[in-house]
């Protein structure tokens, strides 16, 4: 009997920035979201558990259950007692208000980091600006 396709691959593995001024568990989030999005997880794939997260990270479990369980509320995850969390194959679809709230809390990042290293909004908005007016070839 031939092993499932996401058997051969590499366990799903998170990492952390602890100098982005994102919460941990908003970053767990992010990563998963991002991973089906990229096609590195897909319907049916296991994700670590939240014992092996924790221990992995040396971060506290509630902190990843919270993750898992906001996946979870969402359609993106299915927890089976016993078994283990996987990826759902239920297609989830963003709707206008999800990708606005997405977006507020990109920005909300971005300030946040651009903030951690000295620069205020307006510094923001102005380089934006100019990003805005640069030819696509000519942006740094």
């Amino acid at each position: 009997m031939g092993r499932p396709a996401a058997a051969n691959r590499q366990p799903f593995r998170f990492q952390l920035d602890l100098h982005s001024g994102v919460p941990v568990y908003r970053q767990l989030i992010d990563q998963v979201m991002g991973g089906i999005a990229t096609g590195l997880l897909a319907g049916g794939g296991q994700l670590p558990t939240v014992r092996q997260v924790a221990v992995d990270l040396s971060i506290n479990p509630n902190t990843v259950v919270r993750a898992y369980r906001e996946l979870e509320i969402r359609g993106v995850l299915e927890t089976q007692q016993g078994t283990g969390t996987f990826i759902s194959h239920q297609k989830v679809e963003r709707d206008e208000v999800e990708r606005q709230r997405r977006l507020t809390q990109v920005v909300g990042e971005f300030i946040a980091r651009a903030g951690a290293e000295g620069f205020t909004v307006h510094d923001l908005l102005r380089r934006l600006q100019e990003f805005k007016a640069e030819p696509a070839g000519n942006r740094r």
